[in-house]
């Protein structure tokens, strides 16, 4: 039986409704896939994905400031605080001082930290690498091209910016 979300012969560009829905499923469940392993390792800890995702986006960009994470986060600077309050606690996290404006503060992960940052992101990009081996070249590039439309467009600098490293 041929796989409903492969097109036989129709536009890509009219996907029924159905079909979108199934891409939609299919997001929530690689979301859940893709999750895992690192809440696997997570429960070991007091830590939750907004932990996760905050270790790594400093280990990608070092010296990143509260506020500019804050904006990639896309959350309250009261949780934010709440994070990086128990990660620079635990010694994960180190907070400086900003030289040029010292009301700012950069971001950088301890060598705990990064450690952590590894294990978590180990098991993301094995599960990735899989995936795109087994999809091969052309499917990773409209993966990434999909996924750069979804981002919202006051998103797209920030993985521009990512991208680039």
């Amino acid at each position: 039986m041929r796989d409903r979300l492969q097109p036989g012969g129709e536009n890509l560009l009219f996907l029924t409704d159905d079909q979108l829905l199934q891409g939609i499923e299919l997001l929530f469940f690689a979301y859940r896939g893709f999750t895992s392993d690192p809440d696997l390792i997570l429960e070991n800890y007091t830590y939750g994905r907004a932990h996760h995702r905050a270790i790594h986006f400093i280990q990608r960009r070092p010296g990143t400031t509260v506020n500019s994470l804050l904006e990639i986060l896309g959350v309250t600077k009261q949780s934010l605080n709440r994070v990086l309050r128990q990660l620079i606690e635990d010694g994960l996290v180190e907070s400086k001082v900003g030289e040029k404006d010292r009301r700012e503060r950069h971001l950088f992960l301890t060598k705990s930290g990064k450690d952590l940052e590894s294990e978590l992101s180990f098991a993301q990009r094995k599960r990735l690498r899989t995936a795109y081996k087994e999809a091969g070249p052309d499917a990773v590039q409209g993966f990434r091209k999909v996924l750069e439309n979804i981002t919202d467009p006051s998103m797209r600098k920030h993985i521009r910016k990512l991208m680039k490293d």
